[in-house]
């Protein structure tokens, strides 16, 4: 019998049902607790922003298994010295390529004009079609990939950029400095899902934003500080970029007196792009344990050199 730590209060509800029958399913005996004594854990089930903070007691624990995606509030943490996974969440990945997809396809059809058209102007602009509309996706990992395969199924043009090279079908791929100018230049509509790491930040800054396509459309569900605030709001002033939509922030809940509320090229939605759900992730956390048991390599197993 394993000891399973869910060091994550405010979720409990979510999984107090669903992650141990996933364990059972998965053949694996364990008891799942809230509290235990340091000594006596096995597995942490973990979220960044819970009270669990200092890892140091936790001598027998042979993984820590976050309930997110990113990693950033917990790959910094010096007594972590556990291996630690993120979460690569099926249903995750799925609810990601809806939104992306759901408003690439809102800007690129024009939907806002038809919907806001208080004057009632009869004005018949037809869209040009998916394949005359390059798009450009700023991370190749799970969620970037599984996005910019969907936009490809569409017909869209689509470039990947990500830090090291990578092959995806259906889509053009660039690394590299020169090859997120390249993927930028002429873009009409980019997305950013890239991780948050000190060499993500600000990717997209004044500079950047200036190779796009004039009238260009960004789609960010990745990291608030991927994009640099200041010079979005800029690009927008003049016309460089024609809208932004945002479901991620440097500070969250997004301020009410912030600048991206009231603007009208500015669409904010409140963190809700992608969401681990607690059916599927136990599943994930399942298998996980299963392979550490048997001896078996982690999945998802983070990098601490590369933040992710």
């Amino acid at each position: 019998m394993i000891t399973v730590l869910f060091a994550a209060p405010d979720l409990w509800g979510e999984y107090s049902d669903v992650l141990p029958k996933a364990l059972s399913d998965a053949g694996i005996a364990a008891q799942v607790v809230q509290d235990a004594a340091p000594e006596t854990v096995d597995y942490i089930i973990y979220a960044p922003s819970a009270p669990l903070q200092d890892f140091t007691p936790f001598t027998r624990t042979k993984a820590v298994l976050s309930l997110w995606a990113g990693v950033e509030r917990i790959v910094g943490n010096d007594t972590l010295t556990q291996p630690l996974c993120r979460m690569v969440d099926p249903s995750l990945t799925e609810s990601m390529v809806e939104w992306v997809v759901g408003h690439a396809l809102r800007h690129h059809l024009g939907i806002d004009a038809h919907i806001v058209n208080p004057g009632h102007v009869w004005n018949p602009v037809v869209p040009p079609l998916a394949r005359n509309r390059p798009v450009t996706v700023l991370g190749l990992g799970a969620l970037g990939t599984a996005c910019a395969q969907a936009l490809a199924g569409l017909n869209f043009p689509v470039t990947g950029w990500s830090r090291t090279q990578k092959s995806v079908s259906g889509v053009k791929c660039l690394s590299g400095e020169d090859g997120l100018r390249q993927a930028l230049t002429g873009a009409q509509i980019v997305v950013t899902l890239l991780p948050r790491t000190p060499g993500t930040e600000n990717t997209l800054n004044a500079d950047t934003l200036a190779l796009t396509a004039r009238g260009a459309v960004i789609l960010n569900p990745g990291r608030g500080p991927l994009i640099d605030d200041a010079a979005l709001l800029d690009a927008l002033e003049t016309g460089q970029i024609g809208h932004a939509t945002l479901d991620v922030f440097r500070v969250e809940p997004l301020p009410q007196d912030h600048a991206f509320w009231a603007h009208r090229c500015v669409t904010v939605t409140p963190h809700i792009a992608a969401d681990t759900r607690a059916s599927s992730a136990s599943g994930v956390i399942a298998e996980n344990i299963r392979r550490a048991e048997a001896g078996q390599p982690l999945l998802h197993r983070v990098d601490r050199v590369l933040g992710y």
